[in-house]
């Protein structure tokens, strides 16, 4: 016949009789009231079909059958606290640890500086970083393959929960030499969605913003498709033709005159950027200390009229 697990209380209690010599003392050192702790040896008794404890006035003491199992008891209960040794350490592995997935932008123009400062609060924590674009970070952080995520993405999927982190904006951008860098008068939207441009990917948070503000114009094939920001700074700068890109890829060289920003008539690119992740909703841990180091530092920015 099939007999059931003991629960962890009853080898506890048993033990403890053990130890004290008696009922009532091992009931008081396992917190149990000793009816209770009489009626599961009494049960136990009966399922396993052995004597466990001799009863006496003097105390109760263990047959020699009950010394074998407590032998047993013992080292049952010796696994379970190395199993849980063995969880925490683990949770604390884990809570030393951060896995982010961030979009390029962010990933090059901002997080250098967050990382930074989150480090000389937390020297401890170990940072891994993986830099992809918004569509693959979704997809990451989906598979559990990171523990947070930076976007610039216009949505975010219903599964995850975000928060914003800063504020961006596309700005039209080209070499010097370009003809648009002569202009007198802003572009036209039609005119921009017309020009082959130096464009990010499909699946990046760039791409996306421009192609939805361009959605109801005719659009020109994308001149160049290139994986990061810096790489289109790079070939604008190199002359090869006219990018839309975040103004925080290219500020020092807009500052220099380097590269020139060309304004586009009746066109917004203002975008949120956010902090993304699954479920709960309440990031925990170094994630959430992250987050909320970003989060607190852009309000005091805001407050102080910095952005």
């Amino acid at each position: 016949m099939a007999i059931h697990r003991p629960d962890l209380g009853f080898l506890e209690a048993l033990v403890a009789i053990d130890d004290h010599g008696s009922l009532g003392a091992a009931a008081r050192a396992v917190g149990m009231a000793q009816p209770n702790v009489s009626r599961a040896v009494r049960e136990w008794e009966r399922k396993l079909g052995l004597a466990l404890i001799e009863r006496s006035p003097r105390g109760s003491t263990l047959t020699a059958a009950g010394t074998v199992v407590v032998h047993w008891a013992r080292e049952v209960l010796s696994d379970v606290d190395r199993l849980l040794d063995a969880a925490a350490a683990l949770r604390t592995d884990q809570e030393a640890e951060l896995t982010i997935a961030a979009s390029m932008t962010v990933a090059e123009c901002l997080l250098p500086s967050w990382l930074g400062e989150f480090r000389r609060h937390h020297p401890d924590v170990k940072v891994h970083l993986q830099v992809h674009n918004s569509r693959q970070v979704f997809d990451r952080l989906a598979a559990g393959e990171c523990d947070l995520g930076f976007v610039e993405s216009p949505a975010v999927p219903d599964r995850l929960h975000s928060v914003t982190v800063a504020a961006d904006r596309l700005v039209a951008v080209v070499n010097p030499a370009h003809p648009w860098a002569r202009r007198r008068r802003p572009l036209t939207v039609a005119e921009l969605a017309a020009t082959p441009l130096v464009t990010r990917e499909p699946g990046s948070g760039t791409r996306s913003t421009l192609d939805i503000a361009l959605a109801e114009y005719p659009r020109a094939e994308p001149l160049l498709e290139l994986g990061s920001a810096a790489a289109i700074r790079t070939s604008v700068l190199g002359g090869v033709g006219p990018a839309v890109v975040s103004t925080l890829a290219v500020e020092d060289q807009l500052a220099r005159g380097d590269l020139r920003a060309i304004p586009v008539d009746g066109l917004e690119l203002d975008r949120t950027l956010r902090a993304v992740w699954r479920p709960p909703r309440k990031l925990a841990g170094p994630a959430g200390e992250l987050v909320a180091e970003i989060v607190h530092a852009r309000r005091a920015s805001v407050s102080q009229g910095r952005v």
